[in-house]
C-alpha cells in the first residue's frame, strides 16, 4: 500500500483520527501539523507563540513557518521510508513546496486522501470538542470561519491531487472503525487501479 500521503478535508472531518489508524496500519508516522503547533504553544516556545495569536483568530499560520516545519519533520530517519501528513498541504503554494521538498529526496506522493463531511455536521463535531477539551480555537464563530478558509484555500488541492490522478475519496461519516475500513480499501484500490 502507497506508504506516502497527504490526508485531507475541512476542520473536523476526522482527519486526526483517522491519521493515526491509517498510519499505525500503514507502519509509517502520523505527521500531524496541527499537534505540532499545539505542543510548542502548550510549551509557550517562540513558534507556539506566534502560532497561538494567529490561530485564536481562525487565520492559518504563514506557508514559509509551516514549509520549514514540515521540511524539518519529513527529514527525520522515521519518516524517510514513508508518511502520512494530516494538515499539510493547506493550500496550492504548499503542495508546490511539497513538491520541491520531496523531490529533494528523490521521491513522491503517493496518494491524497480526501474525507468527506458534511459542512454542519463538522461544526457541531467541533464544537462538542471544544467544550470537552477546553478548545478556544474551536468557538462556532471560529468553526465557522475556518471552513471558509478551508474552501476558498485547501479545497482547490484536491483538485490538483484529482488532474494528477492521485485523489481518493472518502465518506468521512459513520463510526471510526467504519471509516478507517473505507480508508483502507479506497487506497487498495487505487493502487490495483
Amino acid at each position: 500500500m502507497s506508504a506516502r500521503l497527504v490526508l485531507l478535508g475541512p476542520p473536523g472531518a476526522g482527519k486526526g483520527t483517522q491519521a493515526v489508524r491509517l498510519a499505525e496500519q500503514l507502519g509509517v508516522p502520523a505527521i500531524s501539523t496541527g499537534d505540532i503547533f499545539r505542543s510548542n504553544v502548550r510549551n509557550g516556545t517562540e513558534l507556539g507563540r506566534q502560532v497561538q495569536d494567529i490561530t485564536a483568530s481562525g487565520a492559518l499560520v504563514p506557508d514559509e513557518l509551516t514549509n520549514e516545519l514540515v521540511r524539518d519533520r519529513l527529514a527525520q530517519a522515521d519518516a524517510v521510508g514513508g508518511f502520512l501528513l494530516d494538515g499539510y498541504p493547506r493550500n496550492v503554494a504548499q503542495v508546490a513546496a511539497l513538491d520541491e521538498i520531496l523531490a529533494a529526496a528523490g521521491v513522491a506522493i503517493d496518494a491524497a486522501v480526501e474525507l468527506t463531511v458534511d459542512p454542519q455536521v463538522v461544526v457541531d463535531r467541533l464544537t462538542k470538542r471544544a467544550a470537552i477539551e477546553g478548545r478556544a480555537d474551536d468557538s462556532e464563530d471560529v468553526i465557522r470561519h475556518r471552513l471558509d478558509v478551508y474552501a476558498e484555500q485547501t479545497a482547490p488541492i484536491s483538485q490538483v491531487y484529482a488532474a494528477r490522478g492521485l485523489l481518493v475519496q472518502v465518506d468521512g461519516l459513520g463510526e471510526v472503525d467504519e471509516v478507517t475500513q473505507r480508508l483502507i480499501d479506497a487506497l487498495q484500490a487505487a493502487q490495483s487501479a
